[in-house]
């Protein structure tokens, strides 16, 4: 979930040519096929079809050829795309054609599992530092690397090149970690705390809350057990709901 997007925000020195505004669907499903690609060339396949790259994403056919003719990407009939040339497009889209260095602030249980995750280097990126403000976390090493007190993050930051910022600490900490993030100059944000984060203008921030992914499969949960538990036929054709209301058959099949 992104908190904030902010088009033809100012790109730091060096930064690649300005490329298309993407709508953020399109931008946000890029990755999903850029990892069925990768799992296509990996099992031999040169080329694919919409309907077989759609399918191994997990989105139609139609919303995929939409977003690849964005990149202008438009495959070739009866063949398809190529698979190692659309690997290169999305990559070099997402401006994955460099590593960028990351730093990941709080390792408690999350951030420790962040860190340990070997799947980062594969996909463009380099977790560059660890920190923490919790003196028993300082000079503990994960995955190679030691983690430092949050007060060398602009040191760091700087000998490192950070361009990502990764916030894994408790929510009455986030705030600050993001307020030092944004200091140092990083300008791109994921969040892990529960909480939502103010940042200035042209700082992106991404947001997960585990939390949050759960209670919407709740619902969906719960949802199918309503529909399950219906009366088939005959009965008052009334449903309770919570907070003392009634629902027809009919209303609570379809959400009215």
């Amino acid at each position: 979930m992104s908190q904030h997007r902010h088009p033809g925000a100012p790109g730091r020195a060096g930064a690649e040519p300005a490329l298309p505004d993407l709508p953020e669907a399109t931008v946000a499903r890029l990755p999903e096929y850029l990892r069925a690609l990768h799992a296509l060339a990996q099992t031999g396949h040169e080329t694919v079809s919409s309907e077989g790259l759609a399918n191994a994403a997990g989105v139609n056919s139609a919303k995929l050829r939409k977003d690849l003719s964005h990149l202008g990407s438009y495959g070739t009939r009866g063949v398809g795309y190529d698979v190692a040339l659309l690997i290169e497009q999305i990559e070099s889209v997402l401006g994955l054609t460099q590593c960028r260095s990351v730093a990941l602030v709080g390792v408690g249980n999350l951030g420790h599992a962040l860190a340990g995750y070997d799947g980062f280097a594969s996909r463009g990126f380099r977790i560059a530092a660890l920190f923490d403000a919790n003196p028993s976390r300082i000079g503990e090493e994960i995955n190679g690397l030691v983690v430092q007190h949050v007060d060398e993050l602009p040191r760091v930051a700087a000998e490192e090149s950070i361009s990502i910022g990764v916030i894994a600490t408790p929510a009455p900490a986030a705030q600050a970690v993001a307020d030092q993030l944004v200091a140092v100059g990083v300008t791109s944000i994921l969040n892990f705390a529960p909480c939502v984060l103010s940042v200035p203008e042209g700082v992106d921030v991404r947001k997960v809350d585990l939390a949050i992914e759960l209670q919407i499969l709740s619902f969906h949960e719960h949802r199918k057990a309503s529909l399950t538990a219906l009366p088939a036929t005959g009965g008052s054709g009334f449903t309770a709901l919570p907070g003392g209301f009634a629902a027809t058959d009919t209303q609570e099949a379809i959400g009215t």
